[in-house]
């Protein structure tokens, strides 16, 4: 930990702020100079996240030894496939990858190879783990974060905004450079290749079959024809959202749809009693809105949807008790075993195996329970083998040890 009275501010890029990249022959010449730099090249991209609906990137940055730091406007040079090419055998350095590594990929952009700062902060045990943080406390240098949920589709970009996105890439290396010894100190270092392979091997999901009851606040309908409401609220304010590039929750917030649906308005002077649509985007819909209610209120018993859809997994553990005590003990075991071990080894339990895989692990576990048989579908559930070396072993044991009890 960096003493307080030690640390430095980083104000300024050491190479001053880059003109931003906006013409292809422009980005064919920092293509060229960042093909003949040395070492692994930091990326970082910058988007505008609840601002904007798509989650596209508006700015993308690179620094590589030799080559200096680099800002590509993408809404100018949207294809970033020549970089691709030319840093094909290069390591990628981000910070916490998995959310700028599908933006990348919609410039044709794609990693072959990953070192991920804020994972490797994970595996280290570093309780903040922030790009910011990680910086003061690994550096001892304090970067300005005051810009990270800017709306980065403004145009012209303004310079201070320009002066951060280059510093968030300005010392990237070096953290890269430290921690990767630590790591390696710590015997780590091959558990950060397996995440970081998985990282880039990641698929992202198949889209939620019903997305709408993600409503914040949907929990307080419990009517069906208010549950209607919601699901034609939300997707006519999906509908104007995609067609505006506006975040949702710009056009309408999810508390007016939870609101309509408890209040079912049939006026428009009723809706407009609801505070949030008498907003400016959200008045310009306001017969669609009410068009939407109307559907909803006239949809027949049989087309109302259920309080909710089964999941494919097991049931939420607060109601394990209750519906599988058995299980229940299970669960509870195994998360012991994974605390503690995930206390030894100085990690947050979710980087040592995702609670996701132990509840299902436990709830339905194999017929026979040994090592082998707890090594097998860690791994259908996607744990790495790192993750199995250290947790198969003692799971099984805990199992096993209430089997014994003749407590399952």
């Amino acid at each position: 930990m960096t003493d307080e009275t030690t640390i430095v501010p980083l104000l300024e890029p050491r190479e001053g702020i880059p003109p931003v990249i906006e013409d292809p022959a422009d980005l064919a010449r920092a293509v060229q100079t960042f093909a003949r730099g040395t070492g692994p090249v930091a990326v970082d991209a910058e988007r505008a996240s609840g601002y904007r609906y798509s989650g596209r990137a508006y700015l993308v940055q690179l620094r590589r030894a030799g080559a200096g730091t680099a800002l590509i406007d993408p809404i100018h040079c949207p294809d970033l496939s020549e970089l691709d090419v030319a840093l094909a055998d290069t390591e990628v350095v981000l910070h916490a990858a998995s959310q700028d590594l599908p933006c990348l990929a919609e410039l044709n952009f794609h990693p072959r190879e990953l070192f991920d700062t804020e994972l490797a902060g994970r595996l280290l045990g570093y309780e903040r783990v922030g790009l910011g943080m990680m910086v003061e406390n690994v550096l001892g240098l304090r970067l300005e974060k005051g810009h990270s949920a800017a709306d980065w589709s403004t145009r012209p970009l303004p310079e201070d905004w320009l002066r951060y996105a280059a510093l968030d890439v300005e010392v990237l290396i070096e953290l890269r450079d430290i921690l990767c010894q630590e790591l390696d100190s710590a015997g780590k270092l091959s558990w950060a290749q397996e995440e970081f392979a998985a990282v880039l091997a990641h698929k992202s999901p198949a889209p939620r079959s019903d997305p709408w009851r993600r409503t914040s606040g949907i929990h307080k309908v419990r009517s069906l024809r208010g549950l209607a409401v919601v699901r034609e609220l939300w997707t006519l304010r999906d509908e104007l959202a995609r067609e505006s590039d506006l975040a949702p929750g710009r056009v309408l917030p999810d508390s007016a749809i939870v609101t309509a649906a408890l209040e079912l308005p049939r006026t428009t002077k009723a809706l407009t009693d609801i505070p949030p649509f008498t907003g400016r985007s959200a008045r310009r819909h306001l017969r669609e809105w009410l068009a939407a209610i109307g559907r909803a209120r006239a949809l027949p018993e049989s087309q109302l949807p259920q309080p909710s859809t089964p999941g494919d997994g097991p049931p939420p553990a607060n109601r394990w008790m209750d519906r599988d005590p058995v299980a229940a003990r299970r669960l509870a075991a195994a998360r012991a075993v994974v605390a503690a071990l995930a206390d030894e080894h100085h990690m947050p339990t979710e980087n040592l195996v995702q609670p996701d895989a132990v509840r299902r692990l436990t709830w339905e576990p194999p017929e026979i329970v040994d090592d082998e048989s707890i090594a097998a579908r860690l791994r259908e559930l996607g744990a790495r083998e790192w993750q199995i070396r250290l947790t198969a072993h003692p799971v099984a044991k805990a199992l096993l040890r209430l089997e014994t009890k003749g407590e399952i």
